[in-house]
């Protein structure tokens, strides 16, 4: 297991999974073999030796990578990963895990699999989204509702590090993968759960839709105007900011459990996750909070002028990030317009809407912007070191030149879909994640192999396809 760390059962009384099944090889049961580098109770102890100095990888990552394991010098490599996550956070977050030197075992519904397999646009006959985030991992189709099918997730779990899931507070009691039960089973599991709004309080009950979530942090709010309802956000900015506090946990959770012996129980809701990243966002109302007034306000989001998006000739649009006074004096001097210039401008008035002057301000960019093309107005104000930019779509951000100049895009062989591309993980650079993960999985494309590296027979296995376990 990851970083010498085999942690054994409980000593409680927890059937384990192999004894469930007759078909099974119990070579991989929880022993003194398995588990000879450590002693025995609740939680492991390193015994302090030099083979705790080599990072060992389950059998069941062995089983499924063989010779062809590329991530031995990764730092998860040895880290084996059970995902019953679903659509983004989750995903996301272990398809990192997978680049840093996981194996992922994605668990998927028999027959449709994970339901952003059908989320629009497609390759030829795969969906992007999938693919997006789903790269590196192996599928395992199982049927949680059935007897049988928790017993076979109860042995994987058995000889996981790490338990991800992203059901709403009490699907995975009933499903038999809550963490009393999988820490029963291991209890050096690090299990992390993501939802909305946390497995308690008082909107725990509330499905994690992004939009809610943004909408009930204050971020949505950020651009609302008394006569018009804020805009959809462009970017599913819980979804990501749940994924990220996911990895860092997960992350935390098994130096924790290197250092100690013990797991990790994670409570990850998008909600705490994004609205920790609002600090500067509800910098007013946390001046308010304590009875200040909580103004002038801090100006990133348009009501400062000199940081804004314009319209250009062509009906393209432009940002404009003139914050700094020597930059502001940049354009001033690039534009003829020296009047422009505050000689008393102070720090302070760097994020502020700049009173008075605004309305000058904002008239003399519009003007500049709305005289020139979209690219020929980027390239004058690039020589002249005004840093004003593109909006560009995502098309054109895919095929940029600095996207492609930092290595961002790779393509990947898919078996049905061809050469797609991928994003890197931006890790990847500096040597901690692949730089190419393999394509997302087939539905079930490694049930037959996780099976067998669980130690089931072929007979076993047939039945469990044959009784639709799998």
């Amino acid at each position: 297991m990851f970083g010498s760390l085999a942690i054994p059962a409980s000593t409680g009384g927890t059937r384990s999974a192999a004894a469930a099944f007759p078909g099974t090889d119990r070579r991989y049961e929880h022993s003194d073999e398995r588990n000879d580098n450590y002693s025995g109770g609740e939680t492991a102890r390193p015994v302090t030796n030099s083979q705790t100095q080599t990072r060992q990888r389950s059998p069941l990552s062995e089983h499924l990578l063989g010779s062809s394991d590329t991530t031995a010098d990764l730092p998860l490599a040895g880290a084996l990963i059970a995902d019953f996550s679903r659509l983004l956070p989750g995903p996301w977050c272990t398809q990192f895990l997978s680049d840093m030197g996981a194996t992922v075992i994605k668990i998927e519904r028999p027959g449709a699999g994970d339901m952003s397999r059908a989320n629009a646009p497609l390759f030829k006959t795969g969906s992007v989204y999938f693919n997006s985030v789903n790269g590196g991992k192996h599928s395992l189709t199982l049927d949680l509702s059935k007897q049988d099918g928790r017993a076979i997730a109860h042995r994987l779990i058995e000889e996981a590090d790490v338990v991800v899931e992203s059901f709403r507070p009490g699907v995975a009691k009933n499903l038999g993968i809550d963490y009393d039960t999988v820490s029963g089973l291991n209890p050096g599991i690090v299990y992390c759960s993501i939802s909305g709004f946390g497995q308690s309080g008082p909107l725990s009950h509330i499905s994690g839709h992004d939009l809610v979530i943004q909408a009930l942090s204050g971020f949505a709010g950020l651009s609302a105007q008394s006569d018009k309802a804020p805009e959809v956000p462009g970017f599913q900015a819980a979804d990501y900011a749940g994924a990220t506090m996911a990895v860092i946990g997960i992350l935390g959770g098994l130096l924790k459990r290197r250092e100690t012996g013990l797991g990790s129980n994670l409570d990850i809701a998008m909600f705490d996750s994004l609205f920790s990243m609002c600090n500067i966002s509800q910098t007013g109302s946390m001046s308010r909070d304590v009875g200040n007034t909580g103004t002038p306000m801090i100006e990133v989001w348009g009501g400062n002028p000199r940081y804004d998006t314009y319209l250009t000739a062509d009906n393209k649009a432009v940002a404009v990030a003139l914050l700094e006074k020597r930059l502001w004096v940049n354009f001033c001097n690039a534009i003829d317009r020296p009047d422009l210039i505050d000689h008393d401008e102070s720090p302070e008035d760097r994020h502020s809407d700049h009173g008075d002057k605004a309305a000058a301000y904002r008239a003399a960019i519009a003007e500049t912007c709305a005289a020139k093309n979209r690219d020929d107005l980027i390239d004058e104000m690039t020589r002249k070191g005004v840093p004003i930019t593109p909006v560009y779509s995502p098309d054109e951000a895919l095929s940029s030149e600095n996207v492609a100049g930092r290595g961002l895009i790779e393509y990947v062989e898919h078996p049905t879909d061809g050469n797609i591309p991928q994003i890197v993980n931006p890790l990847a650079a500096s040597g901690l994640a692949v730089k190419c993960r393999a394509a997302a999985p087939e539905v079930g494309d490694a049930t037959d192999a996780v099976l067998s590296g669980l130690g089931f027979d072929p007979e076993t296995i047939a039945r469990f396809h044959k009784d639709r376990i799998t």
